[in-house]
């Protein structure tokens, strides 16, 4: 079970973050960037979302000795790719969704160019607040935590698993809608999802000079808390509401999309999301007590209601 204090601590991580996200975007203003970009920009970014990812960073982080206003950007950073997912994947082109965050989609809100430009922007951003030196002193630092986002979420990351969840669906000219078997369903979750929430980890491990063992590691923990996070959103959209959930639900069954679900079953699935997160709180033994933080995000990546 999560600790009953775990959430109110996500909450005033995210509160935090909010925060750090709030200043970032006023940096953006300052620099002349345009007003109706900048509104986009922070209707897309601001008041909305649990802030796991970067709350997986800042833990890792202060797990490992490290904190700071330099982390704090690091994981804002980071929050801004994850928006920029966002915004992009709910485009007409992509999922063509109505409902963020229980408000209308960044394109629905503004337009279609303009969300394209707001994702756009918000990608850059990402990568400016790692390689800011306000971030780390050291350049070597902050070029591997921008290395890390990179793969995360380029071609054998997040962009790549969304070609093949559009794949899959047959979207392209000349395709079909693909049958995935469970490997294939793991793969594509992995890219699509997983990635960037063990990135999250792995980018708090640099921030914290994690040795190359207890890097691994750590990775070993973002990779199986990702992997029962995108099951636990595959169980949701299939019994949770949207008002529950701020999006549309039902919409991987409408579009014919398989998922470990639809293969394994509602209880056998519940089964196999319940496994990989003991999984990721096992990898988090050798840290002892100091990780229990951690071990709840991957319980609480389990057993969300939203």
């Amino acid at each position: 079970m999560v600790a009953a204090d775990f959430l109110p601590f996500l909450t005033r991580v995210a509160e935090d973050v909010e925060a750090g996200l709030v200043r970032l975007l006023q940096e953006v203003e300052a620099g002349g960037a345009p007003q109706r970009l900048v509104a986009a920009m922070r209707y897309a970014v601001l008041g909305g979302g649990k802030r796991l990812r970067p709350f997986l960073l800042i833990e890792t982080a202060r797990l490992l000795g490290a904190g700071g206003e330099g982390v704090l950007r690091s994981a804002c950073g980071l929050e801004c790719l994850h928006v920029y997912s966002l915004v992009h994947d709910d485009l007409p082109a992509m999922d063509n969704d109505a409902l963020r965050r229980g408000k209308p989609t960044v394109h629905l809100a503004y337009d279609e160019a303009t969300a394209i430009l707001v994702g756009d922007t918000l990608q850059t951003l990402a990568f400016e607040a790692q390689v800011d030196p306000r971030c780390h002193e050291d350049p070597r630092v902050r070029a591997d935590l921008a290395l890390c986002l990179a793969r995360a979420s380029g071609a054998s990351g997040m962009a790549g698993g969304q070609l093949l969840d559009l794949a899959a669906e047959g979207r392209f000219e000349g395709s079909t809608r693909q049958l995935l078997d469970a490997d294939a369903i793991r793969r594509l979750q992995a890219m699509k999802t997983g990635a960037l929430l063990a990135a999250a980890v792995e980018m708090g491990a640099i921030l914290g000079g994690a040795d190359s063992t207890n890097r691994a590691l750590l990775r070993r923990f973002g990779d199986l808390l990702g992997a029962a996070f995108q099951i636990a959103d595959d169980i949701l959209d299939v019994e949770a509401s949207p008002e529950a959930l701020g999006k549309a639900t039902g919409k991987d069954a409408g579009l014919g999309k398989g998922t470990l679900v639809d293969l394994l079953g509602l209880q056998a699935a519940r089964a196999e999301r319940d496994r990989l997160a003991a999984a990721a709180v096992a990898t988090l033994e050798p840290f002892g007590g100091a990780a229990s933080v951690l071990a709840d995000a991957a319980r609480f990546a389990a057993q969300r209601r939203n």
